[in-house]
């Protein structure tokens, strides 16, 4: 206890003693300390301890010593008596010189003094002196005879003795002798005799160690005494414990387990402890936590100032152990109610800034204007506000710059109860000018209501709802506007209902500080909608927005713009000559205006290039040099950013033939449904992105079964950051396969429920293809000799086949522009030349040679003789052109239908 209260270097002064005085019993135990007189007090008893454990010992072994040589002579004569040959050994003629060798083996054998064999009589036939032979054994041998055991301590022969007579027994259990085997008690204590030593020099050491120990434990109590004794201990303990309590301060000393050894009277009324409260854990003393967690950690803290009941306790806690002492820790107390009102502000400032550190981390976690609006409001209720509600002006919503007058739009209520009379979210409001709310947004300040029911201005804004507002117990107000800069974005507003004192100008300060640090997000989200506005007008306006009119394939599409920001996806159905059609999709990767711009200018490029009819693994090598090209320029201007990749698939298909042509760079590849339901992904070599160069494009023609499905996407479809492409690519194929026999409509469908994410990251392109043949009635072919009047018998035939066709009205013109192609074909051409009609949207006619010499249209002077042809054939039909084949060229022209 003394050592928990404090050490004290200040001993007491010794007073000498006078000459003559008589020596106390303290003087002679060794001097007037506490630790001496415990010192010899524990020797002593240690000595007696060891004293006491040596004769146990002894008296121990003694018995066991007795006790050893009867179980062993018992055991020596039982097993010698039932030795093998012993009943014959007695019945021979001399039993003596069979059993004496016998009988003095199994005693050296066994270390016992003798073992005897006797006829019933107790004549001796075996002794370790011969002159005993047929003398009489000294001993109790009736109960042997009896079929017993005798085992006694008898003075024999050879001295004090332990012997054992047993029976041996011979046919029917009939006694036909005796064996007595014996050791005497000198030859078992002998060993007991040798140990004594050993068990002394053990009992010396113990004694040594016991001493050393208590020598220490006296060293120790002497240093925690400071060789006080007794009396002068009683004495220090008195005064310590007067001490103690009269201070007027708590005390408060707690063990390392957490339990309250001392408490003074100090500490008892300023903590209000129950009367037994010492010996308890301070966790269980009623204690507000803080309180109790503190003192029961034993941490060190300087003036931490606790609320305990109506009273402010600053409390220092220092541990005991820091110095080598007892785990524990003592603790001080002292009352500083006057504190209150500066804690109290101290709690509030904390408060705030902590309220400040929220807003900085959870107010414009995403560039949505309403949800940052959001944001705002539930951070600020019921922290700060028991409702708080946020207006701005639809341009905001919208992304524009608003105007600081007109009406604003509810965006965002919190309420700490259902049930107010405010307006609801959505609604437009247009403040009156006597209104906080106006003066706010007019003055660009913050305004304070204190007293909402005496405040006319504000109950001039709608004296019903104003009156059912202050009827729900809604009584004060601050209302601040969303600034940034010079621009005003709308008003928040702040009320209180559930507590009685109203704002004050300190929460309007804060009320500020929320507001601006709000107002910040909500202008980049503003700034962002608006981007985002216009890359989405960008994109779409670059996307198609009808698909052309085509017979060779029912086409159903989806195109989903990422919610995170725009991307570079797109695609586009191509009509192409002879009646076929291109599909195309490609990714420009990244998002934003310059994504959507690569995405555009790579569209218009495919357009163009298209109308050219080249294969597709030409179209991808020109997109390919182009934006290397695009990369070139962007790289040289530094405001710009290159493409950082972009890929494409570019498909053809011929209704007529029913094959389909494919190539693709970088992009995820196609799947094909079967009309029988199988669904499978097209082998077409992948490719580079556009723009790494270097290697040429493939192109895998396939042919496609009239019904079949070609299923075209980008990769924002098949990945995410969920799930890998692999994944993404057998769901595609299990929605497929699940829709293998619905629409193109309804396959979209299927697979956008079956694939899209809650929030896609990237934009979604897809398109579903229904293949369509142009039937052998919609075709007509003839071969052309190489003969200028062959050109006639052509005209006729397709008179002819226009008559079949109900075209008779298209007879004239058709017959002019197969004139003048198949004139061109032979004259200036190379065989073979042919004819082609198709009936499709349009009369197609097609004229085809070996040549690779296409014809162009100009403006024949007035001498030349030719030249006019092909002025003509632009003039009698709607599109003409030439596209060139492995085998040389087709030129073709199209005629609207009648």
């Amino acid at each position: 206890m003394v050592r928990l209260l404090g050490r004290s270097d200040a001993r007491p002064a010794r007073r000498p003693r006078e000459p003559g005085s008589r020596r106390t019993p303290e003087s002679t135990l060794g001097g007037r300390s506490l630790a001496a007189q415990v010192f010899v007090l524990q020797v002593v008893v240690v000595l007696l301890l060891v004293v006491a454990a040596v004769v146990a010992l002894l008296l121990q072994v003694r018995h066991d010593t007795g006790q050893e040589a009867r179980n062993r002579s018992l055991a020596v004569a039982q097993t010698f008596a039932n030795s093998p040959g012993m009943v014959a050994a007695l019945n021979s003629p001399d039993p003596t010189a069979i059993l004496q060798p016998r009988a003095e083996a199994a005693r050296k054998a066994s270390d016992m003094d003798f073992i005897v064999v006797m006829n019933t009589d107790g004549i001796r036939y075996t002794h370790p002196r011969p002159d005993r032979i047929g003398k009489k054994f000294v001993g109790t041998i009736q109960p042997a005879l009896d079929g017993g055991v005798v085992v006694e301590e008898v003075d024999g022969t050879i001295g004090r003795l332990v012997q054992a007579v047993v029976p041996v027994r011979g046919a029917g259990g009939k006694v036909v002798g005796l064996v007595s085997s014996g050791i005497t008690t000198a030859h078992v204590g002998g060993t007991a005799d040798r140990q004594l030593p050993l068990l002394l020099v053990s009992g010396a050491a113990a004694l040594a160690l016991a001493t050393a120990s208590t020598a220490l434990v006296s060293r120790r109590l002497l240093r925690q005494t400071h060789g006080l004794g007794p009396r002068e201990m009683t004495r220090m303990y008195e005064h310590h414990d007067a001490v103690l309590h009269a201070v007027r301060e708590g005390v408060i000393i707690v063990g390392g387990e957490g339990d309250l050894l001392l408490a003074n009277d100090e500490a008892q009324r300023l903590l209000d402890l129950p009367p037994d409260a010492e010996r308890r854990q301070v966790l269980d003393l009623g204690l507000d936590r803080g309180t109790a967690e503190l003192l029961a950690s034993g941490r060190m803290v300087t003036d931490e100032v606790h609320l305990v009941g109506d009273r402010l306790l600053a409390i220092n806690q220092r541990p005991t152990d820091l110095a080598g002492g007892p785990a524990g820790s003592v603790a001080t107390l002292r009352d500083s109610t006057e504190l209150r009102t500066l804690s109290g502000r101290a709690e509030a400032a904390r408060e705030r800034l902590d309220m400040l550190y929220a807003a900085g981390v959870g107010i414009g976690t995403s560039l949505d204007v309403t949800r940052t609006a959001e944001e705002l409001t539930e951070l600020a209720v019921p922290r700060f506000a028991d409702f708080a509600t946020v207006d701005l002006f639809d341009a905001v919503l919208d992304g524009e710059e608003p105007e600081a007058r007109g009406a604003l739009r509810r965006t965002a209520v919190s309420a700490i109860r259902k049930g107010a009379p405010l307006y609801a979210v959505g609604e437009r409001i247009r403040f009156v000018e006597s209104s906080p709310q106006a003066r706010c947004l007019r003055e660009a300040r913050a305004v304070l209501e204190a007293r909402l029911a005496g405040s006319p201005g504000w109950r001039a804004q709608d004296l019903e709802r104003t009156e059912q507002v202050v009827e729900f117990g809604i009584h004060s107000l601050i209302t601040v506007p969303v600034r940034t800069g010079s621009l005003i974005l709308g008003v928040v507003c702040f009320w209180r209902s559930e507590r009685p004192d109203p704002f004050d100008p300190d929460e309007v300060v804060l009320a500020e500080e929320l507001v601006a640090r709000a107002a910040i997000s909500i202008d980049n989200a503003r700034r962002f909608t608006r981007e985002h506005g216009m890359a989405v007008t960008l994109q779409r306006s670059l996307l198609p927005r009808t698909l052309p009119e085509q017979n060779a394939l029912d086409i159903a599409y989806r195109y989903l713009p990422a919610q995170a920001g725009v991307g570079g996806d797109w695609f586009d159905v191509l009509p192409l000559s002879g009646a076929r059609v291109a599909l195309v999709v490609g990714d420009v990767v990244g998002h934003g205006l310059h994504a959507a711009a690569t995405m555009g200018r790579l569209r218009t490029a495919v357009h163009n290039f298209s109308a050219l009819d080249l294969p597709p693994e030409e179209l991808l090598g020109l997109l390919d040099e182009l934006v290397a090209r695009i990369d070139q320029d962007e790289t040289d201007d530094s405001a710009g950013a290159p493409v950082s990749g972009a890929t494409c698939l570019y498909a053809v298909y011929d209704p007529v033939s029913r094959r389909c042509a494919i190539a693709r760079a970088g992009h995820p590849p196609p799947a094909l449904v079967r009309p029988d339901g199988r669904v499978e992904y097209l082998e077409v070599p992948a490719g580079l992105p556009l723009g790494l160069g270097g290697l040429p494009f493939e192109t895998v023609e396939l042919e496609l079964a009239e019904g079949s499905r070609l299923v075209l996407y980008t990769d924002g479809l098949v990945e995410d950051r969920e799930r890998d492409i692999d994944t993404g690519l057998e769901l595609l194929r299990t929605a497929l396969e699940r829709g293998a026999g619905g629409s193109p409509e309804q396959i979209c469908q299927g697979v956008l429920d079956g694939l899209l994410p809650p929030r896609p990251n990237d934009d979604i392109a897809l398109i579903v293809a229904h293949t369509r043949a142009l039937g052998a009635g919609q075709v007509a072919e003839w071969e052309v000799p190489m003969d200028p009047a062959a050109v006639g018998e052509v005209r006729a035939a397709v008179v002819r086949q226009l008559a079949r066709w109900d075209l008779e009205e298209l007879s004239f013109t058709t017959e002019l522009i197969l004139s003048e192609l198949v004139t061109n074909a032979i004259r200036y051409g190379s065989a073979p030349v042919g004819v082609r009609l198709l009936r499709d949207r349009t009369l197609i006619c097609e004229v085809s040679d070996g040549s690779s010499t296409s014809p162009h249209l100009r403006y024949a002077a007035m001498t030349d003789e030719g030249g006019r042809g092909l002025f003509l054939v632009a003039q009698l039909t709607d599109r003409w052109g030439t596209r060139y084949t492995p085998m040389g060229k087709v030129i073709w022209a199209e005629q609207p239908l009648p």
